[in-house]
């Protein structure tokens, strides 16, 4: 009876370690003002096998889906888009302008240094299966990245809503 609970355990660890095939990498959620109801969330995404992010979910957000920013016609535009594909061992970076996460419907405003969970969700087409990885996104805050002046604040920290 013990080589089977341990053979059972083994199985199931084996399981999880072949549905674990992604890495994801610095996971961060914009902050967001007391109005705000939509915000994008950002990581790196590295896949051992070639998978497509299909979804994803958190309990912050009424409605959450994938977008991709591109230009068009001299114009940024934003639209949902149905998955987005990760190649075997090359890492795709979802980012302001570009792929992400989109948070609409916001439950609360969104602080800097809080965590937002996330559940990613994949599907492997080769295996005709789906799977999903949680994560902990930390908020930073409503300045756009690279944007603090050398005195260690952002301007637009400075602006009254």
């Amino acid at each position: 009876m013990k080589h089977l609970v341990l053979a059972l355990a083994l199985f199931g660890a084996a399981s999880v370690a072949q549905a674990a095939d992604v890495t994801v990498s610095d996971p961060w959620v914009r902050g967001t003002v007391s109005a705000q109801r939509a915000t994008g969330a950002f990581m790196r995404l590295q896949a051992d096998q070639d998978l497509r992010l299909v979804a994803a979910s958190s309990p912050v957000a009424g409605v959450t889906e994938i977008h991709e920013m591109a230009m068009q016609d001299n114009v940024m535009k934003m639209r949902r888009v149905e998955g987005v594909a990760l190649s075997k061992g090359t890492p795709l970076d979802l980012k302001p302008g570009g792929y992400h996460v989109m948070l609409m419907e916001l439950k609360q405003p969104l602080k800097t240094g809080e965590q937002v969970p996330l559940t990613l969700t994949f599907e492997d087409r080769a295996k005709g299966k789906t799977f999903t990885k949680e994560v902990k996104a930390t908020v930073q805050s409503l300045a756009p990245q690279g944007m603090a002046p050398a005195g260690g604040h952002a301007h637009g920290a400075m602006m009254k809503h």
